[in-house]
């Protein structure tokens, strides 16, 4: 019943005229629809063809030139089942010269030749394992069978032979030459790492020259470690222009790391050009934060060259880095702010010292010390400074006042010291054991022992103790007049508080008891021998000439 139902409804299908025109076939039942369609493509392809000048419509299917050398599905060949075999040995990380001379051994028992592909896959695992005696092997196998090599080739003996002296990457390079192959960037990449490796920065300079002429681009990886090792070696203004150089040239940027490493080497190097950007860069631009001990660094860059904005900047990092502030981060900014010529905020920084519990030394002061013993017109300007301090409500700190009684004592100004010295109470000040000890500097160099007597008597009303400098320029200044038995006498008590003598007092000693006849000099001439102090050829001579200065040699 249904065979003959569908047997006439086929009958009942009129026919339509081929699309195409072929051999008569059996008729398909084709949808109203797509009948249509195609009545409709006939009627327009019936249509007469259009006048000269434009392309006739294309009623017929399109021809296609067949290739013989694409394989399809057809099973591969041999030697091509090997390329990619040995491909994917090189490629792979855990493959390696075992696996691929494996592989060489199978095609082997086939009876397959090695083309160029599989030799230089070949060479790269063998490179990437440094065995250079059996890339030279397969280089020689290569040209046995009449293969040339290529680039490639003579890029994996050189980086086979990475490990060699570099008289074995000359002669691989002399082979490129012979052949006519000239360089490429892979090459020098190669000669780069190596260079870099050895820590051999003028050739890995010359390689980079040669990109440059050649028109290769230079990876970032190469560039960073150029930069890295220009720095590492002590070359900051080289690294940093070697940087700068690069991101101009290159839209790629550097990684943090070489800019950390640019800023270390300028500060090292105290290299204010390149601390100055650097700083910038990484502080700035990356937000990055140094370690402290960068910090320090930068901050005697910043003190030497009287950058005051950047060490006041280095102090808010160390802060941010939770680095408990200390002494010697003011030290360097103190420096700074006189290099720069900021006398007051350099006073003032000592009060900052003093309200974080920070006690500043006589060191800590040195630089406002140095910046004031100039001449005497700055010496008396920082009065006027410290009196603006105060009357801002500012405390000022003695170590102030006791470098301004050192730029006196420098500048041969008794009398200005000791006014110094005096003027402790109108700023609220206490004098230390230093405004005594540098007091009597001035006293032993104009000889004035009154003095020296009227401040050690002070000193005790005070309650201070002295100390061993105390002592040594007591006994000092004892020994510049001509009654000088109150030397002993101090020289005693010093030994009996526990202080050793120091060398300088002993010589002063004996040069002196010589020149007066004084045969007490063998007795501290022996102290000074059992304190483990050597007699000086000098002092020798002084004592064996009985008191004659040497004569200067003309």
């Amino acid at each position: 019943m249904l065979a003959s139902t569908s047997r006439n409804v086929i009958k009942r299908v009129p026919k339509k005229p081929a699309v195409w025109p072929s051999k008569p076939e059996r008729s398909v039942v084709l949808p109203v629809s797509f009948s249509r369609c195609l009545s409709t493509q006939h009627q327009v392809a019936a249509k007469p063809a259009p006048s000269s000048g434009s392309s006739p419509i294309r009623n017929k299917p399109w021809s296609f030139v067949p290739d013989q050398t694409f394989q399809g599905t057809t099973p591969r060949s041999g030697i091509a089942l090997y390329q990619y075999r040995s491909t994917g040995i090189a490629n792979s990380a855990k493959a390696g010269s075992a696996d691929v001379l494996k592989m060489c051994k199978a095609m082997k028992e086939e009876g397959l030749q090695a083309d160029i592909i599989i030799y230089n896959n070949m060479l790269s695992c063998l490179a990437d394992d440094c065995l250079v005696i059996e890339a030279w092997a397969v280089l020689e196998d290569m040209t046995s069978m009449g293969i040339a090599p290529d680039r490639h080739t003579f890029n994996h003996l050189i980086h086979a032979s990475r490990r060699l002296q570099s008289s074995a990457m000359w002669e691989i390079l002399e082979k490129m030459d012979a052949v006519g192959i000239p360089p490429d960037g892979r090459t020098f990449q190669l000669m780069i790492q190596r260079f870099t490796t050895a820590g051999n920065l003028e050739f890995a300079l010359q390689c980079v020259y040669q990109l440059g002429t050649r028109g290769l681009a230079l990876e970032l990886t190469l560039a960073q470690d150029v930069i890295k090792l220009a720095a590492e070696l002590g070359f900051p203004r080289l690294a940093l222009d070697l940087a700068e150089n690069f991101e101009a040239t290159s839209v790629r940027r550097l990684n943090p790391d070489v800019w950390m490493r640019c800023l270390a080497s300028s500060a090292e190097a105290l290299y204010a050009q390149g601390v100055q950007p650097c700083w910038q860069k990484v502080v700035g631009e990356l937000n990055l934060t140094p370690d402290e001990g960068l910090c320090i660094e930068v901050l005697h860059t910043a003190g030497r060259h009287g950058l005051s904005d950047l060490a006041t900047d280095v102090i808010r990092v160390l802060r941010i880095i939770g680095a408990d502030w200390q002494e010697y981060h003011f030290a360097p900014l103190i420096e700074a702010l006189c290099n720069a010529g900021k006398l007051k905020d350099a006073f003032g920084t000592l009060d900052l010292m003093r309200s974080s519990n920070i006690f500043p030394t006589a060191s800590t002061a040195h630089p406002i010390y140095d910046f004031l013993k100039k001449d005497i017109d700055k010496l008396d300007s920082a009065w006027k400074l410290l009196d603006k301090l105060r009357s801002e409500g500012k405390t000022i700190d003695r170590t102030a006042i006791n470098a301004i009684i050192r730029a006196a004592i420098s500048l041969s100004d008794l009398q200005r010291a000791v006014g110094a010295y005096k003027a402790f109470p109108d700023y609220n000040c206490i004098p230390d054991i230093d405004t005594f000890n540098t007091l009597l500097t001035g006293c032993i160099a104009a000889s004035h022992r009154e003095l020296g007597d009227r401040l050690l008597l002070e000193l005790k009303e005070l309650g201070i103790k002295p100390d061993a400098t105390t002592y040594e320029r007591i006994i000092l200044l004892c020994l510049t007049q001509d009654t000088y038995e109150d030397a002993f006498f101090y020289l005693e008590e010093m030994k009996a508080q526990k202080f050793t003598p120091p060398r300088g007092v002993y010589s002063a000693i004996v040069r002196t008891c010589i020149a007066a006849g004084d045969s007490r000099y063998t007795l501290a001439l022996d102290e000074m021998k059992q304190c483990g102090y050597p007699v000086s050829s000098n002092l020798q001579q002084f004592i064996d000439s009985g008191g004659q200065e040497p004569r200067p040699r003309s």
